[in-house]
């Protein structure tokens, strides 16, 4: 009877939280509406999406955080809340490589909530071109694995595009081998990168199995769902999306397995306090040339993170480099190191400074 007493009381003090929450969501949305009216009475009607006011707002839940609760689950629950009131804003369409059910589309919605209207396009390209025709304002495109590297047609799409990069996101990727049933696995179908991201689990499990790639693993998942004898390495939104039965998880051969992707648009983003910028540059093709291009970053004490070489497809063995250094183009030390950068250079293009991607 007191066990009874003391959850009544517990109950009730969690329905009167529930109910100030609710009133304080509702203060919050009415603020975001206040936002958009004072906008739209000025003429600025776009721009109300800002990555790097979002992203300092994350950053202050995460640091106020003592718990129970890990920050991972708090930040997804305010990101929730984010997007929700920016779609009193406005209604935001973002462009991903799809189809429905891919891990382009779950790192869609990580980063800009599930309140966003979401396009699956078929490639790469065709999200940079929709982006570029202003039929979404971002779009998310991956562009490399922990484990099987850089996405190459991502990198190439820079070299002609003149979209930016405003954003990026960091999925862990859990693969599972989905089926429709039982009986023997013939086929197994997935995107070759995931195919090679668990390429020692299937040689020793399904070392009979035939693998064939196909253009995602959304597709691999709705190819499954008529085939007998067939399975498909895919996550947990293709599982429920097409109604597959998950016959064995998180099979990757990496624990840490963990995908980047880009948010491209058109709009530049100010400095958020922890960011990062990508840079596409080309220099002449003699003895030393690469030492120099990079010593502006090393003296400014810049700190680079990834740098990656692909044929200008300018010329026979003519090179560009893809580089992602710490800290914002505007801001010191990046400003002067870029700008010194920029001499020694015979293509120099900023593809955008943004905010570091946190969980």
């Amino acid at each position: 009877m007191d066990e009874e007493r003391k959850l009544g009381e517990i109950r009730a003090r969690i329905d009167e939280l529930d109910e100030r929450i609710q009133a304080l969501i509702a203060e919050r949305a009415e603020c975001a509406r206040a936002i958009a009216e004072i906008k739209h009475a000025s003429g600025a009607d776009n721009g109300f999406y800002r990555p790097e006011r979002e992203a300092q707002v994350l950053r202050r839940v995460q640091a106020r955080n003592r718990g129970p609760l890990p920050d991972e689950d708090l930040l997804r629950i305010f990101r929730e809340l984010i997007s929700a009131c920016l779609a009193l804003e406005e209604s935001l369409t973002v462009g991903f490589l799809g189809p429905e059910g891919t891990f382009t589309q779950e790192a869609a919605f990580k980063h800009f909530g599930h309140s966003v209207r979401t396009v699956p396009l078929a490639t790469i390209e065709d999200v940079f071109r929709e982006v570029e025709a202003q039929g979404a304002r971002f779009g998310v495109v991956p562009v490399e694995n922990s484990t099987e590297g850089v996405i190459h047609h991502t990198l190439d799409r820079f070299l002609v595009s003149p979209l930016r990069i405003c954003g990026e996101v960091e999925l862990r990727i859990h693969h599972h081998l989905l089926g429709a049933g039982g009986g023997e696995i013939r086929r197994v179908y997935s995107h070759q990168q995931s195919l090679a991201q668990c390429r020692r689990w299937l040689d020793r499990e399904l070392p009979q199995a035939e693998r064939v790639a196909v253009s995602s693993n959304a597709e691999a998942a709705r190819r499954v769902r008529g085939e007998a004898g067939a399975a498909a390495i895919a996550g947990d939104t293709a599982a429920q999306l097409y109604g597959l039965e998950v016959l064995a998880g998180n099979i990757e051969d990496e624990p840490d397995n963990t995908t980047r992707f880009l948010v491209i648009g058109s709009q530049a983003v100010p400095p958020s306090g922890n960011d990062k910028t990508s840079l596409l540059v080309s220099t002449r093709n003699r003895s030393g040339a690469l030492a120099r291009l990079l010593e502006p970053l090393a003296r400014h004490g810049v700190s680079m993170t990834r740098i990656e070489s692909r044929p200008s497809r300018r010329g026979v063995w003519e090179y560009v480099f893809f580089v992602d250094v710490l800290g914002h183009a505007a801001e010191e030390p990046l400003a002067p190191a870029l700008a010194e950068l920029q001499e020694e250079c015979t293509l120099f293009k900023v593809l955008g400074s943004y905010p570091r991607a946190s969980l």
